[in-house]
Parts: C-alpha cells; sequence; structure tokens
C-alpha cells in the first residue's frame, strides 16, 4: 500500500472527524488530552480552517495522508516553518489503527519531506517521538531521518510531561 498526500479541505472535517472519533483510544497515548469538541464535525472544521489559515501565512502544510482507496486514513503536518538562517520545520503525523502496518506512515513522511525540501525550501526537518514510540522510530529511520537528541519533559502528552526522542533530517541526506 502506498500512501499519498495533500493539502487538507475544509470539506475533510466529517472524514477527520470521524477517524479521530473512531481512533481516539488508540492515539490516547500519544496525543495532548484533547476537548471532545476537537473529535466533532464543528472541531475539525475550525481545526482545518486556522490550519489553513497558518498555510496561507506560511506557518504550515497541513497535509492529509490518503489511502490507496483515496480515502483519508491521517494526518502529516509540517509545523512551526522557520525561514532565514534556521529554514526548518517540525513534522507531527498519525494514522489511523485500521491502516497501520501498511506503510501509509511511511508514504506519507517520505512524502511529506520531499515537499520540505523541495516545494518550501527547507534546509531540515525535525520530529520527536515519545520513548516508547517504536514504530514511529522506525517510520522516522526509513526515511533516513537520525536520532540527535533527548528532549526531557518536552510535550504534554496524555496529561503527563513527558520525554521524547528527537529526530532530525537534513537536506541532501537520508
Amino acid at each position: 500500500m502506498t500512501a499519498r498526500i495533500r493539502l487538507v479541505h475544509l470539506d475533510d472535517d466529517e472524514a477527520l472527524a470521524e477517524l479521530l472519533d473512531h481512533n481516539r483510544g488508540y492515539l490516547a497515548p500519544w496525543e495532548p488530552v484533547r476537548d471532545s469538541d476537537y473529535f466533532s464535525v464543528a472541531g475539525q472544521h475550525a481545526d482545518i480552517e486556522m490550519a489553513l489559515v497558518r498555510h496561507a501565512r506560511g506557518e504550515v502544510m497541513p497535509f492529509v495522508v490518503l489511502n490507496d482507496h483515496g480515502e483519508v486514513a491521517g494526518r502529516i503536518t509540517l509545523s512551526n516553518i522557520a525561514r532565514g538562517p534556521l529554514q526548518s520545520c517540525t513534522m507531527g503525523y498519525w494514522v489511523a489503527e485500521d491502516q497501520t502496518g501498511k506503510g501509509l506512515a511511511t508514504e506519507a513522511v517520505r512524502a511529506a519531506t520531499a515537499c520540505a525540501f523541495t516545494e518550501v525550501g527547507l534546509h531540515r526537518v525535525q520530529a520527536e517521538t515519545l520513548l516508547a514510540n517504536v514504530a514511529s522510530q522506525k517510520v522516522l529511520a526509513k526515511n533516513g531521518f537520525k536520532q540527535y537528541g533527548l528532549a526531557p519533559e518536552y510535550l504534554k502528552i496524555a496529561g503527563v510531561w513527558q520525554d521524547h526522542l528527537m529526530f532530525q533530517r537534513l537536506n541532501g541526506t537520508g
């Protein structure tokens, strides 16, 4: 199975709300605690609207991950796009539980990284994972990302400040 990515559309709100609600328990250990409104169509519509505003300002590249049938199977976002001497961004992603193990995340990371380097013109893409998120670490490794550090209590995930491994890929490597 191969993934495609495309810019998120406002009319993806229903598909994303359904996926997020259905995968709420699966994603909970890897995500911040979210208000129940986030999982609704209105919540996803508002989230997409804000992402597209930030995209228009050049701050993010918000994508959906599509499966072989062209259905929304997850999200991948290049955020915190920094220009000037840094030319960097942070990548975050998730794929629905029933879509895991099929190469979707690996292909989505490959496509988003290529976009960061070619279309956006960045020098560096970074991603962080919880220490226990071995599956995501393997996805990053398959895409040429190298671990470069540990960030203690980096993000509040599942209601707790948690340590994260830090990964990066530089343009021209991997």
